[in-house]
């Protein structure tokens, strides 16, 4: 079961009976809501397994001392790899970060021996794996560019979730909608913004047309779904000048 489930996930959802995955070798881990999975980047303390998220989540890492979120990984996804001693990640250091289940997760831990095995044997597996490290590269990249204008850090926030979840293949749905389990909390702690002006620029984006009006299940699940990405652009290359729907100059 377990197999098969991380099998679609790291052939981006195409069935493989090919790859070989032990089933006896994976195991199921649940990590609860807002406690730590693992501390990241402590200095010679590798991991010795990758976690592949079969449900749940979000899964965040925050660093310190400013607290702010670094990455968010979702459904369809694996963390832990900048910390397992395989491929790239001998060579990946940082400053120790915290490693948080945001919500409940559900995950697939893979011992580094079957990720190393798989890594040096099957080509697609590798490509996967490396291009997670490519896609955390460049969502920090979309916080470097956060700047203190609010609606230009939000906008920046989602254009790297964008990005990075349609690089993996997890979206858009058929409907062309991005959804994503965004709790106001993560967004702050993203973009370092208070929490009453994150809600203020989601506010200003649904009434653009941005993100979709939210229904009373959105709000009771942390739902922000996103259906023109294309104008986030516009949001995001902007001056303080240009936004006209945000009241505060």
């Amino acid at each position: 079961m377990y197999a098969a489930a991380l099998r679609r996930q790291i052939t981006q959802f195409k069935d493989r009976d090919d790859l070989s995955l032990p089933d006896d070798s994976l195991k199921a881990e649940t990590f609860f809501s807002s406690r730590p999975v693992y501390t990241a980047f402590q200095p010679n303390a590798p991991l010795n397994v990758l976690y592949a998220i079969v449900s749940g989540g979000p899964v965040i890492v925050r660093s310190t001392p400013l607290d702010r979120v670094i990455s968010i990984t979702y459904t369809g996804s694996c963390f832990g790899m900048r910390n397992l001693m395989v491929g790239p990640g001998r060579l990946n250091y940082a400053f120790p970060s915290l490693v948080e289940a945001y919500k409940t997760t559900h995950a697939i831990a893979i011992p580094y021996d079957v990720v190393q095995t798989l890594y040096d044997s099957d080509t697609l597996f590798r490509q996967r794996y490396e291009q997670l490290f490519e896609l955390r590269e460049k969502f920090q990249y979309h916080l470097l560019n956060c700047s203190s204008y609010p609606p230009q850090a939000v906008a920046s926030l989602l254009r790297a979730l964008v990005y990075q979840e349609r690089e993996l293949g997890n979206q858009p749905g058929p409907d062309g909608i991005y959804a994503f389990d965004l709790p106001i909390d993560i967004i702050a702690r993203a973009t370092q913004l208070n929490q009453r002006t994150v809600e203020q620029v989601l506010k200003g984006l649904r009434k653009i047309g941005v993100l979709l009006e939210s229904s009373d299940d959105d709000i009771s699940t942390d739902l922000v779904r996103l259906a023109d990405p294309e104008h986030l652009k516009e949001i995001y290359s902007t001056t303080r000048d240009k936004v006209s729907w945000w009241p505060l100059r």
